[in-house]
């Protein structure tokens, strides 16, 4: 998994009742946009991720059209 700043992170929910959870990358803390990455939730949480099977990565470039 690959991501750079501005990217987001789309978490789908594993429980039933719990919706996805989508984040703004913040920082890439790994080498060549590997994990962990700093992120900052729709409610305003930020968290370092490292980024399971449940998680796609969402390009910017083409999210923001």
């Amino acid at each position: 998994m690959e991501a750079v700043v501005g990217d987001h992170l789309h978490i789908h929910s594993r429980t039933v009742g719990v919706g996805d959870r989508v984040g703004e990358v913040l920082e890439v803390r790994g080498p060549d946009g590997q994990p962990p990455y700093l992120v900052r939730y729709d409610d305003g949480h930020e968290s370092l991720v490292f980024p399971g099977s449940d998680c796609i990565v969402e390009d910017a470039g083409k999210t923001a059209g």
